[in-house]
C-alpha cells in the first residue's frame, strides 16, 4: 500500500521511517499496544468509560501540535537507556501515526533535538506559526528539551518513553513541579490511549483561554486514568532488627571502598561510615592476581544455578568470578563491608577489564554490599540497612513510574536472589549482558511478589532520610533498559512520588520488609528527619 502524502511529508522532514519489524524487537512495550489500538482493538470497559467521561469536554476547533523528540541520536550511538543500537525511528513514527489516528481533530508537526541549542533553533523556526502546543517525549534520559520549551511560555505535554528516558522525565517533572509552571503537564504510561487523553488537553486548553492552565488539565486526566489501589495485603514478613544504637555502633565500625577514578582521594565519613577512597589500579591489580582455577569454579557455580544464560560466553563468566575474587580480597584487606565502583567509567575508559554485577550480586547475597556506580549515598544506606536488617541485601534501582497499572518498577543490572537475607530462600535469575552496552554479564533477578518493600536513601548532608513503600506484584521482562525490574505498587499517593527526584536523583535503595519504623527510630538517632516521599 503506497504511503500517504502526509506521512512522506513528514519523513522528509524528520527523517521518520515506518518499520513493521519495530515489534519484533521492542518486547511488551507501549508501542505494541499503540497498534493495537490503531489497529481498532476494544479497550477494556474501565478505559471506555473513563475516556467517554473525558472525551465529553469536545474540542470546537482543530489544534495544531509540534510532536518534539529529545533523543541523542535517531539511532543510538552509545551506551545508555534503552540500549546501544536502538533505533528510535519507528518509534517516533509509531507515535505520530497512532496519534493522528486516534485525534483526527488534531494535526501534528515534528522535530527532533538532543539538547538546548537545538530546542532553542526549533522554537526561533517556529516563531509566528500557527501552534497550539508542544508535546515532548523524552526518549534518551539527560537530553534537557523540555526546559527551554517551558521557558518560552508555550504550552508542554511532557511525556515519558518508558525505559528510555525515564530518568531524565522523572528528575525534569520533580523540577518543573517544585517551579510551579502552569504551562506543564506530564504523563508517564504504558498504556497508549493515556496519551492520547492527556494530548487531548492541548486542544482543551485552546477553547478555554485563560480559563484554566494546562498543569490542572492534565492532573485531572492523569488522575482519571490512573488506578484506584489495588490489594495491598501483603505476606508475613517478621524482621529481627537491631536497635538504632546498635545498627549507629556496627556502622561506625564499617568501612567503604570506593573506586571513583584512577587518582583516588582522601577518606571520608558519611552518617558515621568510614569512605577509603582508592584508585582503579588497586582494584585492577586484584582482578590480575585473582586465581584463574578459583574463578572458573565460581563461574561454573553461577552458571549451574541460573535460571538462563544468554548472550554471555564462560569465559566472560570467569572474567566476572575474577573481579568477584578481586574484591573479596580487598574487602578482606581493608576489613570493609562494602565495595561501590565507577564500572561505567572504569570499563569504557580501559582502567578495570571487568564489569563487576555478578561479583556485586555475589556479595549482596552474602550479607556484604556490592553497590553500582560508585553512588556513595546509596551505598551507605545499604550498608546502614543491611546491618539493622542482620544481612537483608538493598537494591540500587532507577525507578520509573507507570501510571497504567499504579506501579513504579526497579530497574537495574545488579541484585540479589536471596532478598531475605543470606540465611534466606533464594529466588530465581538469570545471567544476561550488561543491558545498555549489551557486554560483560549482568544479572536479572526474579524476586517474589506479595511482599512489602521499603525504598530509602540516607542524605548526610541533608541530614535527612527519604522512604517510600510499595507492595512487590511482580516482574518485568521489558528488554529495553537494565535487566532486573521489580514491578511494584506503591502505598500512599502516587501523584506525590512525582516530586522529589530532582532534590535525591534517580537512584533509590529498595530492601523487602517494613523497614519505616525503624529508618524513622534511625532517623531520630543520626538527629536527622525521615521524609516520606508518597
Amino acid at each position: 500500500m503506497a504511503k500517504s502524502k502526509k506521512i512522506q511529508s513528514h519523513e522528509r522532514k524528520s527523517g521518520l521511517i515506518r518499520r513493521r519489524e519495530f515489534f519484533q524487537h521492542c518486547g511488551r512495550c507501549a508501542l505494541l499496544a499503540a497498534a493495537g489500538l490503531a489497529a481498532g482493538k476494544p479497550d477494556s470497559q474501565a478505559q471506555q468509560l473513563a475516556l467517554l467521561d473525558l472525551s465529553s469536554l469536545p474540542v470546537k476547533k482543530k489544534a495544531r501540535v509540534r510532536l518534539l523528540f529529545a533523543l541523542h541520536q535517531p539511532r543510538q550511538d552509545r551506551p545508555d537507556w534503552p540500549n546501544l543500537g536502538f533505533d528510535f525511528r519507528p518509534v517516533m513514527e509509531q507515535y505520530l501515526s497512532f496519534l493522528e489516528k486516534r485525534l483526527p481533530e488534531f494535526s501534528f508537526v515534528t522535530a527532533m533535538a538532543s539538547g538546548p541549542e537545538e530546542t532553542a533553533r526549533i522554537l526561533e523556526e517556529d516563531r509566528g506559526k500557527d501552534l497550539d502546543g508542544y508535546v515532548v517525549f523524552q526518549l534518551n534520559c539527560w537530553n534537557r528539551v523540555v526546559q527551554p520549551v517551558v521557558e518560552a511560555g508555550r504550552p508542554v505535554l511532557y511525556v515519558d518513553f518508558q525505559y528510555g528516558g525515564s530518568g531524565g522525565f522523572l528528575v525534569y517533572t520533580a523540577s518543573l513541579i517544585r517551579e510551579k509552571k502552569e504551562n506543564f503537564g506530564f504523563i508517564c504510561s504504558s498504556e497508549p490511549a493515556h496519551l492520547a487523553e492527556a494530548v487531548r488537553t492541548l486542544g482543551l486548553l485552546k477553547d478555554r483561554g485563560q480559563e484554566t492552565s494546562l498543569a490542572r488539565l492534565v492532573e485531572q486526566v492523569r488522575r482519571k486514568l490512573t488506578p484506584a489501589p489495588g490489594y495491598l495485603t501483603c505476606y508475613p514478613d517478621p524482621l529481627n532488627l537491631l536497635s538504632p544504637e546498635e545498627t549507629l555502633y556496627r556502622m561506625k565500625e564499617s568501612t567503604i571502598l570506593l573506586f571513583r577514578d584512577h587518582k583516588g582521594g582522601e577518606p571520608l565519613n558519611l552518617s558515621g561510615i568510614r569512605v577509603l577512597n582508592l584508585p582503579f589500579s588497586e582494584l585492577n591489580a586484584a582482578w590480575e592476581k585473582a586465581d584463574r582455577e578459583e574463578a572458573r569454579e565460581t563461574a561454573r557455580g553461577w552458571w549451574k544455578k541460573a535460571a538462563l544464560v544468554q548472550n554471555v560466553k564462560f569465559s566472560e563468566l570467569i572474567n566476572s568470578a575474577a573481579m568477584y575474587l578481586g574484591m573479596k580480597q580487598l574487602l578482606r584487606k581493608y576489613q570493609a563491608m562494602a565495595v561501590t565502583i565507577n564500572c561505567l567509567g572504569g570499563f569504557y575508559g580501559g582502567h578495570i577489564q571487568a564489569y563487576p554485577c555478578l561479583g556485586f550480586h555475589e556479595l549482596n547475597n552474602q550479607g556484604l554490599v556490592g553497590a553500582c556506580e560508585a553512588d556513595l549515598r546509596s551505598t551507605a544506606t545499604m550498608v546502614a540497612f543491611s546491618i539493622m536488617t542482620g544481612g537483608r541485601p538493598g537494591y540500587i534501582s532507577d525507578p520509573v513510574i507507570d501510571i497504567a497499572g499504579r506501579h513504579i518498577v526497579y530497574a537495574h543490572c545488579v541484585a540479589s536472589n536471596r532478598v531475605f537475607g543470606p540465611g534466606g530462600p533464594a529466588n530465581p535469575f538469570e545471567i544476561l549482558t550488561h543491558s545498555e552496552d549489551r557486554q560483560g554479564a549482568s544479572v536479572r533477578s526474579l524476586m517474589p511478589a506479595g511482599y512489602l518493600t521499603t525504598s530509602l536513601e540516607i542524605d548526610q548532608n541533608r541530614k535527612e532520610i527519604l522512604l517510600h513503600q510499595a507492595k512487590a506484584v511482580g516482574n518485568s521482562f521489558d528488554d529495553r533498559a537494565c535487566r532486573t525490574k521489580l514491578v511494584a505498587e506503591p502505598l500512599g499517593n502516587l501523584e506525590k512520588l512525582f516530586t522529589m527526584w530532582d532534590l535525591w536523583g534517580w537512584h533509590r535503595v529498595t530492601f523487602y520488609g517494613d523497614l519505616k519504623p525503624a529508618a524513622a527510630a534511625l532517623a531520630s538517632a543520626l538527629g536527622y528527619q525521615l521524609v516520606e516521599e508518597a
